[in-house]
């Protein structure tokens, strides 16, 4: 029997299981290896990191300063996840893991987005997923949001601090209302409204929004389509969630299942790396204190 099971090999898997290693518990890590953080070009904004780190360069150091704890890393998918009187049952395909307690790690992944497709540009910064990450990289460059809701005006007027020369691709058959058109306008964004919408990058490595077959070239383009939680294996045990389906969760980040624990993007709240590894500290060292003592 585990003391915990860390579902999620991310930042916030990782920095959960070193905190329960160092207090000697027992526990395992199961991954699917597809943690938003690898896409990550170059993160400026984690702490102790001067010139800035790559996604997949941050999970490798956490995977290192995981290793010298003997913690069992199994590289599969935990396809059901069941509670009992005093423990949970994990199945992947292959395996089955008892646990006193689990934390859920298992991010969100981005909606309306071909990932297979545009990866190579999401890896060359052409392509970007979070403006609170890098809007700093995009100073004075030719930006695009494109997205299908009224919440894209948020995230434009977020980089209009970074860029003047900003638009908003607004895509769908409803127009922005003349509110959303008045901000976009005060603020210097233009503003292109289509039906269709395709992202592609060009024979020079530049995105090209293409809007009811009209190209439109960018330096950078962020599609602001919204983002799916990875959290259906709490939410089949009913636990809370917030209305975009993010899980919400106590000071102690436990969810409204009790023993069942969140940390990081799949959390309702701040989608950022500091965030996660903060909220699967806050988890760790309270699972620890809660269990009994491990002498």
């Amino acid at each position: 029997m585990l003391d915990c099971l860390i579902i999620g090999g991310g930042p916030a898997g990782l920095t959960a299981a070193i905190y329960l290693a160092r207090f000697r518990r027992r526990i395992a890590v199961v991954d699917d290896a597809n943690s938003r953080a690898r896409l990550i070009p170059v993160s400026h904004n984690f702490p102790g990191f001067p010139h800035g780190v790559t996604g997949d360069g941050l999970l490798l150091r956490l995977r290192e300063q995981l290793a010298p704890y003997d913690v069992p890393r199994h590289d599969s998918r935990v396809e059901i996840l069941s509670r009992h009187d005093d423990h949970f049952a994990a199945h992947t395909a292959d395996q089955a893991f008892e646990a006193k307690t689990v934390i859920l790690a298992t991010g969100i992944s981005d909606a309306g987005v071909d990932m297979q497709r545009l990866e190579p540009a999401i890896r060359d910064s052409t392509i970007r997923l979070c403006p609170v990450c890098d809007g700093f990289e995009a100073m004075d460059r030719r930006v695009a949001v494109v997205a299908r809701t009224d919440h894209a005006i948020g995230h434009a007027l977020f980089l209009r601090t970074y860029t003047a020369d900003l638009t908003l691709v607004h895509v769908g058959e409803a127009a922005l209302d003349q509110e959303g058109r008045g901000r976009l306008s005060d603020a210097g964004i233009r503003l292109v409204e289509g039906a269709s919408v395709d992202i592609r990058i060009d024979d020079d490595g530049k995105p090209v929004v293409a809007l009811d077959g009209t190209p439109h070239g960018f330096d950078m383009v962020y599609p602001m389509f919204g983002c799916r939680p990875r959290a259906g294996l709490a939410q089949a045990l009913g636990a809370q969630s917030d209305e975009v389906g993010e899980l919400t969760t106590d000071r102690y980040q436990e969810t409204t299942v009790p023993g069942l624990f969140a940390a990081g993007d799949v959390v309702s709240g701040l989608n950022q790396i500091s965030v996660a590894c903060g909220q699967a500290a806050i988890a760790a060292c309270h699972i620890h204190h809660k269990l009994p003592r491990a002498w």
